[in-house]
């Protein structure tokens, strides 16, 4: 049997990056492709699902211990703080903040957060981005829930008010619109809806106009020129079926 020292202990609270905190309730020896490797088995509460992780893999990972409270407390005053220019390519913003979410720390995951609220602040997420947020929230919250000893609703609140202090006026100044963009700031969807409006008020005004018209009465001179017309229709029929039957009496 394979004896060795491991970072975490049982019943130790870690933090799994892509997965949650979670706790490990085992530590085990496996055989794998005939060596015997030590595993972590991480209970994962928000997921009730149990993973099991080899103790050589778990740094590389992002596994790590649960913050202190001081720490704990660094990544939530980060949230009211100033920051970076944020840009308007989705794709590139989601891939940054996925990179961020892979190294795990409590500050990237505070970072994710702060990010992609504001970003929604200006026009709503697309839905890759709105679960990336979501789970680095829960990751947030849980976090600082253990490290601060408080419960899910207090930690919700204390985010929340991070996120929008009273009497704050929302960043959305820091973007960057790039030619690229696939995600329209906010003033392209306003002067849309604008020429939306008009276009609808322009087709209306078309359509009273429409009523207010009088429908045209034909008239008689015409229609009677219409019908005095299909007679001599027949006539050329009739002169041409004469023509055929003549060309037939001339082939005997």
């Amino acid at each position: 049997m394979v004896k060795s020292k491991t970072p975490f202990k049982v019943n130790q609270k870690v933090v799994y990056p892509s997965q949650g905190v979670g706790k490990i309730v085992e530590i085990f020896e496996k055989e794998f492709k005939e060596e015997a490797l030590l595993y972590y088995k991480i209970y994962l509460d928000a997921s009730d699902m149990i993973v099991m992780v080899p103790v050589s893999k778990a740094e590389d990972l992002g596994i790590r211990s649960i913050v202190s409270a001081e720490e704990a407390q660094k990544a939530l005053n980060l949230l009211s703080d100033d920051f970076e220019p944020i840009t308007s390519d989705w794709k590139l913003r989601y891939q940054m903040n996925l990179d961020l979410l892979k190294k795990g720390s409590i500050i990237d995951i505070a970072t994710i957060v702060r990010c992609l609220y504001n970003r929604s602040k200006v026009k709503e997420l697309p839905i890759l981005e709105r679960k990336l947020y979501d789970s680095a929230r829960k990751l947030l919250e849980d976090e600082i829930s253990f490290a601060m000893g408080k419960n899910l609703k207090e930690v919700e609140i204390l985010i929340h008010t991070k996120l929008e202090p009273p009497g704050s006026v929302p960043k959305v100044k820091h973007i960057i619109n790039l030619d690229n963009d696939e995600d329209d700031d906010l003033m392209d969807d306003l002067d849309g809806e604008n020429e939306e409006s008009d276009s609808h008020n322009g087709t209306k005004n078309s359509s009273d106009a429409d009523d207010n018209e009088e429908p045209e009465i034909p008239d008689e001179a015409d229609a009677t020129n219409e019908a005095s017309d299909e007679p001599a229709d027949e006539s050329d029929e009739t002169d041409e079926s004469d023509d055929d039957s003549f060309n037939d009496e001339d082939s005997f």
